[in-house]
């Protein structure tokens, strides 16, 4: 079992990616990474996150980011969501999907491409 289940939605994510899990590694906490796009691999991610027993996600995506609200929507842990910044918007696009989400999906989110700050509050909720 980990505590942290980390997903990019893309390997090109890796430097944020790097960034939260020396963090994790830091701290002492367990983590599994995964690359799974929440559009390209629907059935995948369901798969992966239906079957964790990680205690809080970190989601990476950008553009639409889709990921963070698919992850929320699969499971009852938390889960962080990391805006990339991407494409002609610079991951302002990423960050408000990220914000948006609907009633009873929560997500939290941190700023665009702080990966270190997503696993601080990774660890903040599982000390909690």
């Amino acid at each position: 079992m980990v505590d942290v289940a980390v997903i990019a939605g893309s390997a090109s994510d890796g430097e944020i990616v790097s960034k939260a899990t020396s963090i994790l590694e830091e701290e002492g906490i367990t983590y599994d990474f995964q690359v799974i796009s929440a559009h390209r691999n629907p059935e995948e991610l369901t798969a992966y996150v239906k079957n964790s027993e990680a205690r809080v996600f970190i989601t990476v995506a950008g553009l639409s980011a889709a990921l963070p609200g698919v992850v929320a929507s699969l499971t009852e842990k938390p889960v962080i969501g990391v805006p990339v910044a991407a494409g002609t918007l610079g991951g302002l696009d990423a960050l408000l999907a990220i914000v948006q989400m609907p009633r009873g999906i929560p997500v939290a989110c941190v700023g665009i491409g702080n990966g270190a700050n997503a696993a601080h509050l990774a660890v903040r909720i599982l000390k909690a």
